[in-house]
């Protein structure tokens, strides 16, 4: 269901689920993901404060999950991308889980004190050359 915009889910029961805007949406393998549906699992790590999911094209021009992680304080920053992928990986489809995770002090955000998903889609990969 489509509604200016947000994309609901009408599940077994009756009840509609918010799975995010038309335009944030991610075609991943084919099937369309919502970035926050993966959000709300990575906040379910422990070690996770706040985090951000866009698309990202690899090196095949294939969209994938692209996430920026504020961690709590004292969360071990080393480990902490493995240990993301492998939680992600238990709880969702193989194909959702975020191939790259970019650490960031805070997630921007923008007049209304929602994620600037646009100011992180302008962030290059690390493997990108400008």
């Amino acid at each position: 269901m489509v509604c200016f915009g947000d994309i609901f889910r009408r599940d077994a029961e009756g009840y509609f689920h918010y799975e995010g805007r038309g335009d944030d949406m991610l075609k991943v393998s084919g099937i369309w993901v919502s970035p926050i549906e993966i959000e709300n699992c990575l906040l379910q790590h422990p070690a996770v404060s706040e985090c951000c999911v866009i698309g990202a094209r690899d090196k095949d021009e294939l969209v994938k999950p692209r996430a920026f992680v504020v961690l709590k304080p004292g969360a071990p920053r080393e480990s902490a991308a493995a240990d993301l992928r492998a939680h992600a990986k238990a709880r969702m489809a193989p194909y959702k889980y975020p191939r790259w995770i970019e650490f960031l002090d805070a997630i921007p955000r923008g007049d209304r004190g929602k994620a600037d998903r646009n100011a992180l889609r302008s962030r290059s990969l690390p493997n990108e050359r400008s």
